[in-house]
């Protein structure tokens, strides 16, 4: 008998920076078939152009580079509305779909951030071109292809010096790249160029199940992806895949992302509805910490539980609804025991049990507090001897044969 299906993980590791087509190349040099990739493409309502791939060399490193050749020039400048109607109005699979236009909503968010607007009225200059929208999209389509469950990053480089945008000359990161690289490890690599591109960075930050050291995975593929440069480091993003490591143990192992944040100045009224909110978008778990801060403030750090797709979800719950201006998370394996909810009827009446299960064999009998909290209240009992009544007599009634 066959396990369950363990977690496949892309885990990018971009030491010379990431754009739109070093991560594409990346997907094709770890399996996702080219021919595959174009056919589903093809699906977008978007014309004028082609998409070719090649084998080159950069500083002795082999790798793919797949490139977006257009047909004809294309100012590009789109809206956010219009780039999701493209991919509304488009063929694609509906987790595709969903990728796709996160990231694009991520990069309005952080272009209106830029400019001091909304990202509704924001309109994009390169990355509203179509190569931008083939390289997002087809990003997508390449992690959909390879059957990936979660995406983990590396540490992105910054880069340095300028660069010239539709707004004239910028240092580097770009105003709305160093937006997105928030909350995410970077580091200094001395190389002064632009390393990170917007579209690369959006694809990764908002992809992103966990930044920083690579999870515990079985490594089963690993592609190299080119950019367009030649630097002095070989200009390479590398991308492993893989299953997501078990833990010894009988116990099923999944991975989960801690979502954290630390705030300092925020009412204690709004923590609950905050809280409850966290919960309602699929939070597994939530709670808070005090802790001291620098000067010796009293802050609080909010922890969220929640599976890899619900980062994105969560964080801008914590954008949103509280004072801080980061968000932080990581991705842990967790093991965790087989759970029921069963009804029994016990001396007080019916009562529900939360019941795990290690190997069939039954570990813990939980019986939910509101009920006995109310069954205590209603008979004048205390709330302790009923509890401790429950957990017996739930456990006896399991046991019997």
């Amino acid at each position: 008998m066959s396990g369950p299906p363990q977690m496949k993980i892309a885990f990018f590791d971009c030491p010379s920076g990431a754009s739109g087509d070093m991560i594409l190349g990346a997907l094709v040099d770890a399996g996702a078939p080219f021919e595959a990739l174009t056919r589903e493409l093809a699906g977008l309502r978007v014309t004028g152009y082609r998409l070719e791939r090649r084998e080159v060399v950069k500083a002795g490193f082999r790798a793919t580079k797949v490139d977006v050749v257009l047909g004809h020039h294309e100012a590009g400048h789109r809206g956010l509305r219009e780039i999701l109607d493209i991919l509304e109005g488009g063929r694609l699979a509906p987790a595709v779909q969903d990728m796709a236009s996160r990231v694009f909503q991520r990069l309005a968010e952080a272009e209106a951030r830029v400019h001091g607007t909304t990202p509704e009225r924001v309109h994009f200059h390169d990355v509203g071109a179509v190569d931008a929208i083939v390289d997002v999209t087809g990003a997508c389509i390449g992690l959909h292809l390879l059957g990936v469950d979660a995406v983990h990053v590396g540490a992105l480089p910054v880069g340095g010096g300028f660069v010239e945008g539709p707004h004239g000359r910028m240092p580097v990161p770009g105003p709305a790249t160093a937006e997105l690289l928030k909350g995410f490890p970077t580091l200094d690599t001395g190389i002064s160029r632009e390393l990170v591109t917007p579209t690369g960075a959006a694809i990764l930050t908002t992809l992103a199940a966990g930044a920083g050291a690579m999870p515990a995975m079985r490594i089963t593929a690993v592609g190299y992806g080119a950019g367009t440069m030649d630097l002095e480091t070989p200009n390479v993003l590398r991308l492993f895949v893989g299953e997501a490591s078990e833990v010894p143990g009988p116990a099923p192992v999944e991975t989960i992302v801690q979502v954290e944040t630390t705030v300092d100045d925020m009412s204690p009224q709004l923590y609950e509805p905050l809280l409850e909110r966290l919960l309602e978008a699929g939070a597994l778990d939530v709670w808070l910490t005090p802790v001291i801060m620098k000067r010796s403030r009293p802050g609080v750090v909010l922890t969220a539980l929640c599976e890899p797709a619900r980062v994105a979800d969560l964080s801008r719950l914590l954008f949103e609804e509280s004072s801080t201006i980061g968000v932080r998370w990581t991705a842990y394996q967790r093991a965790r025991l087989e759970r029921e909810m069963v009804r029994l009827d016990t001396a007080h009446g019916p009562l529900t049990f939360k019941v795990s299960r290690l190997e069939g064999r039954v570990v813990t009998v939980t019986p939910e507090f509101e009920e006995v909290r109310r069954i205590a209240r209603d008979r004048d009992l205390p709330v302790r001897e009923v509890l401790e009544q429950a957990r017996v007599e739930g456990r006896r009634l399991l046991s019997a044969p």
